[in-house]
């Protein structure tokens, strides 16, 4: 080629970039053609008024990115580059996430108290791992740190009455992506789930691949008999505490349930521990897993509740036919929490700081669960009937009243409180009875419970009966 129409703006991109971006425009323009000669680098050179160096370092990048090649004594000749399609009209930007509302008070399920994270242990733990484990910075075992499992089946077999050895356990970043891992394990099964339940049981599920099928919760949990009948060949459920009912499965339903997994074969039952730890009138009851002798109870648990969410360590104990098909198709897998945060959990655990935390944290809610059900009693009187108070950190106000469940939340959010009704949480019709709402208050700070509880009588008006709620 003789021609070049380039001219240089000295205030402009680095010279080298300008000859660099005029030829790759030229090239891919197919204004100059494959085989077609680049003018050579010193009379380009003279002609752009520019040292040799910079139209050098112009064509080496052309020549490692494919434009144009060198051939030895003789110069630099272009390459092919088919031409790129056209581009499309810009789409629209797709709008930002609304930010969420601001509450004077806060009901929400997920949210725990901060104030309660025990920071300096924490912190200390962190710190001596820091400057005394480089080897955390390489690559652990794909299950999870070892002695980090070995301490959580220590806890499960000590708190929750669970046959778990290190072996079977596997650490993951928190229920969602465990819960994905099993969805692509059974590809294409159907998974019962409970409603009302746990939205992000059955839209992770889904998400992954599964079918779902939903199963409504009476009063003793998910009913065998329905299942029985589903096409379902495994069950998610919340034996310890129903989200978001409250209900806790009797030994007797419980004994249905993995009747009917052991009935055939590749049937398994999902049990969901998420908050067991928090049971405040009596012992926690043991999990489901512990009465399980035919390995069909796949037990999955997090510490989000009684550490922090953020710290996205949850793990599932394993029956040794399914461990065995994870490592097969996921043991490829690096393991999705940093060693970092394993060993400091694991710290935690094993130096007895953990059950400790735990104590004060039931303490702390306890009086915040009494606290919550005394303003409640207080304001609404026969009006109101609790249920689910005995565990876990959110609990069940049902409200003898004429006005709907929908109409209840809408008052509360005018007014600047965040609830939710139990029918929320149902796929399909809303559970029948009184309107209910769902009342969590691990996030909601205690000097705030009298003032939220009158705020919501003060909204709801003159709507409410004294009737007691049958």
């Amino acid at each position: 080629m003789n021609d070049v129409t380039l001219r240089l703006e000295k205030d402009g991109a680095p010279l080298y970039r300008q000859v660099y971006a005029y030829f790759t425009q030229e090239i891919r323009a197919g204004r100059i053609r494959e085989g077609e000669k680049l003018p050579s680098k010193r009379r380009l050179a003279q002609d752009l008024r520019v040292s040799v160096n910079t139209v050098d370092t112009a064509y080496s990048m052309l020549a490692a990115e494919g434009y144009c090649e060198a051939r030895a004594k003789s110069g630099f000749y272009a390459c092919r580059v088919d031409a790129l399609p056209a581009p499309e009209a810009p789409a629209r930007a797709v709008p930002a996430e609304p930010e969420a509302p601001a509450f004077r008070y806060d009901f929400e399920t997920s949210g725990v108290d901060t104030s309660l994270f025990p920071f300096k242990a924490w912190r200390r733990i962190q710190r001596d791992l820091l400057t005394g484990e480089p080897s955390l910075l390489n690559h652990g075992h794909r299950q999870g740190d070892e002695n980090l499992r070995e301490a959580i089946a220590a806890h499960l077999r000590e708190a929750r009455g669970a046959k778990a050895g290190a072996d079977a356990i596997v650490v993951g970043a928190g229920i969602e992506y465990l819960l994905g891992i099993l969805a692509r394990m059974f590809a294409g099964e159907t998974f019962a789930v409970e409603t009302p339940g746990y939205a992000r049981t059955h839209r992770v599920l889904e998400n992954n691949g599964a079918h779902v099928t939903f199963l409504p919760v009476d009063r003793a949990g998910m009913s065998a008999e329905l299942l029985a009948r589903s096409s379902a060949r495994l069950c998610c459920v919340t034996p310890s505490h129903q989200f978001p009912t409250g209900v806790t499965m009797p030994v007797g339903r419980r004994t249905e349930l993995l009747a009917w997994a052991s009935q055939a074969p590749d049937r398994y039952i999902i049990e969901d521990d998420y908050d067991s730890e928090f049971r405040f009138d009596a012992r926690p009851i043991p999990c489901m897993q512990g009465l399980d002798g035919a390995q069909r109870v796949i037990y999955i648990g997090t510490f989000s509740k009684s550490i922090a969410p953020s710290i996205r360590i949850g793990y599932m104990v394993l029956p040794p036919k399914l461990l065995a098909r994870w490592r097969r198709d996921f043991g490829f897998y690096s393991c999705t929490v940093s060693r970092f945060e394993q060993q400091t959990l694991r710290v935690f655990l094993e130096s007895g700081q953990f059950a400790r935390h735990l104590a004060r944290m039931r303490t702390a809610y306890r009086a915040r669960r009494d606290a919550l059900c005394g303003a409640l009693e207080a304001e609404f009187g026969g009006a109101v009937h609790l249920s689910g108070t005995h565990t876990g950190l959110h609990l069940v106000a049902r409200f003898d009243t004429q006005l709907s469940e929908d109409e209840l939340v809408r008052r509360a959010r005018d007014a600047g409180i965040r609830v939710r009704g139990l029918g929320a949480y149902a796929a399909g019709p809303a559970p029948g009875g009184p309107p209910a709402l769902v009342l969590g208050y691990a996030g909601l700070p205690a000097q705030d419970i009298a003032p939220a509880c009158r705020a919501l009588r003060a909204c709801f008006g003159s709507c409410l009966s004294e009737k007691p709620v049958v």
